[in-house]
């Protein structure tokens, strides 16, 4: 059993933290969930872009599932407790759901790119099968990825079962092991995946620079890019902004820091994208936000 020791601060608040933790959780459950099901019984919104959306929904339910109905229960609980077995599952949905977000976020990127730079192409480029091709990749190889770190992990020999934190997350399981030796392939495999990722994150930044320099000069274009590429391009900054703040709080995260103010940084990219991302689509995109407002307006009536 590992003791999860992020919560030695919140017992004097744990009802009310309870109690908000469970309504962000229902909110993320409500708005994602909406998307998903507008898109799915709309046929017009079977395309590509919509598709991807709904795929990039389901990433964040995903991921906060990893993570919400435990911090719930900790919260209800005196003691704060995951047994091994459980914190590596919790260490693989949470590394899977960040790396295939960047990899969803990539595959949109190709498609804005296609739908604005390549249009005549476009449906035979993203046909139905590629299509599934790409969703495949996008959460299959992530996926792959980290239950081969993880197979790793679960070799090495443990000397510490606290965790400093209020779940699981794969380098500081690492940082447990007994012989830091041993975990030289887990370095190796770890930083492997982050350059991959890198690469995920270079190929977007291409396609926006042609998506920029195609619809600098065309009104219809430009017209388009802000309609579908700028929600993609505010889920885009979000997520690297929230990751961002994790990883310096991994990496330089200073004991001097309230745990609280850690608790924060270490939580929200698990947060503020699943709870922000369908709304800013929902929002802006003209068919999702008609199809929303006559379910509701059907519903009031």
């Amino acid at each position: 059993m590992f003791v999860l020791s992020g919560l030695n601060e919140t017992n004097n608040h744990r009802f009310t933290l309870s109690f908000f933790t469970l309504l962000c959780y229902c909110v993320i459950l409500l708005v994602n969930i909406s998307v998903i099901v507008t898109i799915i019984m709309d046929k017009n919104l079977h395309e590509p872009m919509y598709i991807l959306l709904c795929t990039f929904c389901m990433n964040g339910l995903y991921g906060t599932a990893g993570f919400f109905p435990k911090l719930l229960w900790d919260l209800l609980s005196p003691v704060h407790v995951i047994s091994y077995s459980g914190c590596l599952v919790q260490a693989q949905v949470g590394g899977s759901y960040v790396a295939g977000e960047l990899s969803i976020l990539s595959v949109m990127a190709y498609d804005r790119y296609v739908a604005i730079c390549r249009p005549l192409e476009y449906h035979s480029v993203m046909s139905k099968q590629r299509l599934i091709k790409l969703v495949c990749f996008s959460w299959l190889t992530p996926f792959c990825m980290m239950g081969i770190n993880m197979f790793l992990t679960s070799r090495l020999k443990l000397c510490s079962p606290y965790i400093t934190r209020l779940y699981c997350v794969n380098w500081i399981i690492v940082k447990l092991a007994c012989f830091p030796a041993e975990t030289v392939v887990n370095d190796i495999v770890a930083y492997t995946i982050i350059i991959i990722y890198l690469f995920h994150g270079l190929f977007i930044v291409i396609s926006y620079m042609f998506l920029i320099k195609t619809c600098a000069d065309c009104i219809e274009k430009k017209a388009k890019f802000m309609q579908t590429c700028v929600p993609h391009l505010t889920a885009l900054l979000i997520f690297l902004v929230s990751i961002l703040l994790e990883i310096m709080i991994m990496r330089f995260g200073s004991k001097d820091l309230p745990q609280s103010l850690q608790n924060f940084f270490s939580i929200e990219f698990l947060v503020i994208p699943p709870l922000l991302n369908p709304l800013i689509y929902g929002l802006k995109l003209t068919k999702i936000r008609k199809r929303i407002l006559v379910v509701v307006t059907l519903k009031t009536k």
